[in-house]
Order: structure tokens, then sequence, then C-alpha cells
């Protein structure tokens, strides 16, 4: 059997459709051959703009003497995470669990003929480096250790299953004072540079937006102090893209400074919107320029073939990590010619070079002058233009459901902000294309007219984008349309035993073990995210059978919580949004008090649950906050009363 990955349409996959080991996709009939023929498989995750994914894929699974070893001892089989999350998720864990190490991408995962783990690593080089053995010689080992020990180690995988089931118990406790959890945190924050201590140093913006969100109830002046230090460093260090917006995924180093190029779809959603949240408590332009370049580069850069958004952009261009973003001092002089100077002055720039002799754009701490400002924003211009001209990085641009509802859930959120006709139009245009994308089914990925099967994180947060539409409009058919998705969520997704939701549906899983995920990853979780939408669901119609479900999902996760907080920062936000509900309620005709509306939707569109109550008399507004309410509002200068009183 030779290489099957050229039937599949994932961009990761095909970028592995010419290899010489023998690729096969994750499905039944493949888990089926490793049966038949008694191998082990080799299982490598990983995704398109991932370059240690490509390191690997050059040095080792595109040489031929590697692949026969693959082929002759191995069922090998290649998987896109992206397409994939419940199955990265269950493999990332079993690592942790069999080695004691975290993971990562690429992963190596050796499973036995029934599909389950039993040793494993991420990145395994051609020859013994890094402190890590060669690729061949643990081919070689686990090959000979699995054909004498065989049926040891399919006899243990009742052992591995118990593992995660126990890994998944909650403990007896049901409510909880949630500050401390998030207060410990605070410990590892880089109060210098941002971030958490150490490298390489991911900004992890969903973290800093639970923080944010627990300052504004308990004035811890840390939470603020994190938040802020983190954002002033990613907006001007080399995380950020200076001359086009956006961030990269992640820092190599603990400053901030040498960028893992990729820019991912997911980090920049998350960025605008904790940059946007921030913005309402720190309203300086800088953060505006900032969260607006951002907002254009994701509705322009990442528009693909079905005018939403793709999922990412390799690190790499022409082979070389970080190539297309990094310049050459000879040629910054050459093309700013008398303007060097002036850009030198405020942009860390140098003949040696910050990156391997070249550099990477970094702001300096002196603030330019309205008319330096001016010519410094042509000579970025001037730049990108340039740039635009290099060969791009790859661009992987399958339609992921779930980010692209995320982004724009939080294109509303900015546009609102902002007062952004533009972006309100865009948004709900682009609903309107994933509606009709998702009319017959809905998939996870959308590539070329075919697409992956469905997860929790896809149906949770388009149920959010809805809400959303119902709270900035008004309209109850969204309401409509929300009630029914939330429903067909917990009938696909819930786990009646462990009383949570599962990453996949029920009746479509193929894991050893049901993949039970309650950790934020990439995004927050969408068991968090189903949560909150319940809660919204719940005071918005009054129906108890949603108050049914908020409620055991709530006792579920407080219990969760107390073995694994720091990796469920989302759920003690959300939660705590369930517990201390703030809601505003516009009774009468929606087109009037439309300051009102505005007002509200500007500084707590992220924050409350909007609702919108017929009234043929008057036209008035209801604020309530743990089950007191305000009297009727019908004046902005009541309302803002209200919520200063009410401590909103």
């Amino acid at each position: 059997m030779n290489n099957q990955l050229k039937h599949e349409k994932s961009p990761y996959l095909k970028q592995h459709e010419k290899n010489p080991v023998n690729w096969l996709a994750w499905n039944k009939e493949t888990l089926s051959i490793a049966k038949k023929e008694k191998k082990p498989i080799f299982l490598s995750v990983g995704y398109a703009s991932c370059h240690w994914c490509h390191v690997m894929a050059h040095e080792s699974f595109e040489d031929a003497n590697t692949a026969t070893i693959m082929n002759e001892k191995f069922v090998n089989i290649k998987v896109d995470r992206e397409e994939r999350p419940d199955l990265d998720n269950v493999f990332q864990k079993s690592l942790a669990i069999l080695s004691g190490t975290p993971g990562g991408w690429p992963l190596s995962m050796f499973l036995d003929e029934n599909g389950v783990p039993f040793t494993g690593g991420t990145y395994f080089p051609p020859k013994e480096m890094y402190g890590r053995p060669s690729f061949v010689n643990i081919l070689t080992q686990v090959s000979d250790f699995y054909a004498k020990n065989k049926d040891k180690i399919i006899q243990q995988a009742a052992q591995i299953k118990d593992i995660f089931q126990n890994d998944q118990k909650k403990s007896s406790v049901i409510g909880q004072n949630l500050n401390p959890h998030l207060e410990a945190m605070l410990n590892y924050v880089d109060f210098e540079w941002g971030g958490f201590q150490g490298s390489p140093k991911f900004p992890q913006f969903y973290v800093f937006e639970s923080f944010l969100h627990f300052y504004k109830k308990n004035k811890n002046k840390k939470f603020y102090d994190a938040v802020q230090i983190l954002l002033d460093n990613v907006c001007s260090r080399g995380l950020y893209d200076h001359l086009l917006g956006g961030i990269a995924r992640y820092s190599t180093d603990d400053r901030w400074i040498v960028p893992h190029f990729e820019k991912m779809l997911y980090d920049n959603i998350l960025f605008i919107n904790l940059l946007g949240q921030f913005y309402l408590k720190e309203p300086k332009e800088y953060y505006k320029e900032k969260l607006v370049q951002t907002v254009e580069f994701i509705n322009n850069s990442f528009k693909n073939k079905e005018n939403l958004l793709g999922s990412a952009y390799d690190a790499d261009s022409e082979g070389v990590e970080g190539k297309y973003y990094v310049w050459d001092d000879k040629e910054l002089r050459s093309v700013l010619e008398e303007d060097y100077n002036l850009f030198a002055k405020y942009y860390d720039i140098s003949e040696n070079g910050n990156w391997e002799g070249k550099n990477i754009l970094i702001e300096k701490s002196v603030k330019p002058t309205e008319e330096e400002n001016e010519k410094l924003k042509k000579i970025k211009y001037k730049l990108l233009n340039i740039r635009e001209k290099r060969p791009k990085p790859f661009f992987d641009d399958k339609t992921q459901i779930d980010l692209n509802a995320y982004w724009i859930s939080t294109l509303i959120f900015v546009a609102e902000i902002f007062n952004k006709e533009e972006w309100k139009k865009l948004a709900l245009s682009n609903y309107n294309l994933i509606k009709s994308l998702t009319k017959d089914e809905i998939y996870h990925c959308y590539k070329d007219k075919d697409g992956v099967k469905v997860f929790l994180d896809d149906y949770a947060y388009l149920a959010q984008l809805i809400i959303n539409l119902y709270e900035t409009t008004g309209e109850i058919n969204y309401l409509e349309d929300a009630k029914k998705i939330t429903q067909q969520t917990w009938d696909l997704f819930y786990d009646k035993e462990n009383k949570i939701l599962q990453k996949n549906p029920i009746k479509q899983n193929d894991l050893f073990v049901p993949p039970l995920d309650i950790n934020d990853n990439n995004i927050p979780n969408g068991n968090s995210v189903f949560l909150l939408n319940c809660k919204k669901l719940e005071v918005i119609t009054g129906n108890a059978k949603w108050q049914s479900m908020s409620k055991e999902l709530m006792q579920s996760f407080h219990s969760f919580l107390n073995l694994k907080s720091t990796q469920m920062v989302s759920y003690i936000k959300n939660l705590d949004m369930c517990e201390e509900l703030i809601t505003f309620t516009f009774f009468g005709d929606i087109n009037k008090n439309k300051d009102l509306q505005q007002f509200v939707k500007k500084n707590y569109l992220k924050y409350s649950t909007l609702i919108y109550k017929d009234d043929p008399k008057e036209n008035y507004l209801i604020v309530c906050k743990n089950q007191t309410c305000s009297n009727k509002i019908k004046s902005l200068d009541e309302l803002k009363s209200v919520v200063k009183n009410y401590a909103i």
C-alpha cells in the first residue's frame, strides 16, 4: 500500500502526499489494517504552519531509508491536529501519562494494533542531537520491543484507560471561592516583560482576560498590571508585526524579541478580545491603532476562497524561518535612504541586527512627535510594499467553523466599541456565509467542498455567535436559532456518566477512550463556552430546561476545578459570570432609546446578557445583578448612575 494522503483535503496532509512513507489517514478502515497485519501504529500529528513538523518531515519522512523502515515495521498514520483536535488532545495527554513530559508538535506516538498508545515523543532528529535519540533508532527499538512484548503491551491497554478515567474523576466539592485559583497564578507572572515566566513564552491571552475580569470584581491591582504589562510588550516588541498588524504564535525568548513567526488565527482573535476589553479601561490611541490594524489584517490577510477565514500562516518562506519578516540592514539603508536615521530612532535596527544578523522590527520606548509619527507611517507603508513582493509563507486556508464563529463574535464586540458600521456589516455577512455553508450539516473544517466531522467547539462557538447576534440586534429569529443549536449540542455531546460534554459526538467516537476534554487549549474550552450559552438562554427565556443544564454543568465544573484549575481558566471566569450574572433588559420599541443600547453594547457586551421585551406603553431599561434589579431607566445619566452603584 502506497501513500494515500493524495486523497485528503487537509493542507497539512497534502504537504506529505509525496513522502516515500506509506501514510494513511486516521479512520476505522486504517485501524483495521493494523489489526489485520498485527503491526504497531506510528502516529504523527502536526499542522500546516508548524516549523518543527516541516523539519522532521524533511529530515525523516522524505528520506527513503527511513521510510523503508517505517513502511516495513509500522502502519503509518498522519493527522492534522486542526482537523482532529479530539485525537490530538487524547494523545497529548497519553504522552504526558506515559513519559511524564509535556507534549507538542510534531507529536510522535506509537500505538498497539488496537490504537492504544504505549510510548511516544515529539520531534526526533535524524541523528542523535539536542539530547534526543535518532528517529531511526527509535523506530528500530520500538519495533523490537513491540515484537517481543506485544501481548503485555496489549494487556496494559486497560491500565491506560483506567488512568484516563481516574484523571477525569472529580472531587466532592461543589461550590467554592473562585478568586484563589486565579490569585495563585499571579505567582508565575513575569511582571517585568509580561506573560508568564520563562521561555519559550506564549501570550495565553484568555488567562489574562480572566485576570481582567477578576480585577473588575476585586480590584486586585496585580491582575490589572499583569494585563497591561503583557499587552504593552506584545504590542511593541517582536511578537507584533509592525508593518501589517497581527501577532506571531509565541516568543522563543522571555522578552518577546524573537517570535516563532507562524501566525495563527486563534492567537490573533484572542489578542483582539483582550485588547478590546482593556481599551475600555485604558482608552489610549496606541491600543486603538494596534487593535484596528490587527482587525484589518485578519479581515484581509486571512480571507480564503469562501470569503471566510483560513487557519494559519507558516513561519517559513523559501525554507527559511522568518525570512519574509526580517530585514537586512543594508536593504533598510538602501530603501529608506535619508529616512533611515528617523526609523532607527524609533525601531531597534542596526548593522548587526537583533537576530542572526537580521533585524526584527521592535519599537523603542521613545514616543515620536505627531509629525514624526506621520512620517513613520509612510516609512512602514513603503517597507510593507517591499515585503509584499517577497515569496509569502504558506497559508493554510481551510475554514474552521469554531474559529470563524469566534472571530465574528469578536468582530461584533470591537465593532460596538468603536461604532464601526462596516465591521458590523462584515460580521453579519460572514455569519450568513457560515449559515449557508452549514445548512445541510455542520462540519469542523471545510476545504474544497469537503469537510471533517464536527466537534463540541464548533457547536458551542456557533451558538455563542448567534446569541451575540440576538443581543446586538434584538431579532427574535436569532434567539430561536440559538435555542435550537444549543439543544442539539446537548443531545450530541453530553456524557451522562461524567456529566460534562464530550469533545466529539457520543455516537462518533473512534478513540480508545471517550475524549472528555476539560482543558483550555488554543481557545477557551467548548464546555466553558457552552455553560455561558446555557446560562444566557436561561435568563433570556426563563425556561427551566436551560437552568437544569447550566446548574448541572456548574456543579461538575466546580468539582473539576479542584484538580485542574490552572488548565481551566476560562471556566473560572464563566462560572463567576454565571454566578453573578448581569442583565440589561430593554422594554418597548427596539428602535427607541438607541443611546442606552449603544452605551450598553459598547461597555458591557462581553460581561453581561442583553434581553429585549415587548411593552406597548413605554420604553425603558432594567438592570439586574445578583437578583437585585434597578428601577425603570429612561436616560443615559440614570443608566450611568445605576451601573456605577452596581459596580459593573
